[in-house]
């Protein structure tokens, strides 16, 4: 005799309806909710304590990812099973895994960073993209960056978008949204971290700072605009404005790209001799 289907969840319970509006921002804000999708960013969200608190999930995929499913359940998260039109209703995205999460807000106080005395943060300053936001953040991750500072001018950190391109970074490590850019600069520069502007523009070029040995030090890098980079006011608040030397022919590099060879630059320098991380043992 085979067994029993298991009971789907109906498309329209209220469950399914709320996690629906979570595609909306006004919605997110009001429920500090949010939702993560497949497989990655779902394991990720459940290894933090208290994160996340409800798991739609397909039958194939409550199989395929039976460990994240039972590690979902040991948390406490509400797990429901659904059918494919369900989780596409949830989903943002065009191929949905079969896995979409809801999390509380995970985002952390801006004195909380700074108390944390970082050595290495990514200030989104006027990023607008959600997918390059995310990138950031994942490249921040990557560099072993200890913070992810969204100002208010920025992107929607839970916007599906930059949740998604963030690969499950956005669960690594603290990320303080809505600072104004003056305040994100003065309060690093407070904490003894050097404040570097990234712009193609820049007065001063990333290879001679590194020959100069002038990297090793807690630096926070403010990263700007995808189409415009960073207005001259926020410029002005930088101990430096550094540019990314262009070797070739390309005219210029994308914002993600970019993030990444000034982060993982400080990164190197920090752990070379006489860097920061180095004369702290970490």
């Amino acid at each position: 005799m085979p067994a029993p289907t298991p009971d789907l969840i109906s498309p329209r319970s209220p469950r399914v309806t709320a996690a629906r509006r979570l595609g909306k921002r006004s919605f997110r804000g009001k429920e500090r909710l949010f939702l993560a999708e497949g497989p990655q960013a779902v394991r990720e969200a459940g290894a933090q304590p208290d994160t996340l608190v409800e798991l739609f999930a397909t039958l194939d995929a409550a199989e395929r990812y039976a460990d994240i499913v039972g590690e979902a359940r040991a948390v406490g998260a509400r797990v429901h099973l659904a059918s494919e039109q369900v989780i596409a209703d949830i989903s943002t995205t065009v191929t949905p895994q079969g896995l979409v999460g809801v999390c509380r807000f995970i985002d952390t106080p801006f004195t909380q960073v700074l108390a944390a005395r970082p050595r290495l943060v990514a200030v989104l300053a006027h990023v607008r993209d959600p997918g390059n936001a995310g990138t950031v953040l994942r490249c921040a991750d990557a560099a072993g960056a200890e913070a992810v500072v969204l100002t208010d001018a920025s992107v929607d950190l839970y916007n599906p978008k930059a949740v998604r391109a963030s690969v499950g970074s956005l669960f690594h490590l603290p990320v303080a949204v809505g600072v104004p850019v003056e305040e994100a600069v003065a309060g690093l520069r407070g904490a003894g971290v050097r404040v570097l502007a990234a712009d193609g523009a820049g007065r001063h070029d990333l290879d001679d700072e590194l020959d100069k040995g002038t990297m090793g030090g807690p630096t926070a890098w403010v990263f700007g605009n995808e189409a415009w980079g960073l207005p001259e006011e926020t410029r002005a608040l930088a101990d430096a404005v550094v540019r990314v030397p262009l070797h070739g022919r390309a005219e210029s590099l994308n914002l993600a790209t970019a993030a990444a060879v000034c982060l993982y630059a400080s990164a190197r320098a920090q752990r070379a001799p006489g860097g920061c991380r180095t004369t702290t043992g970490s």
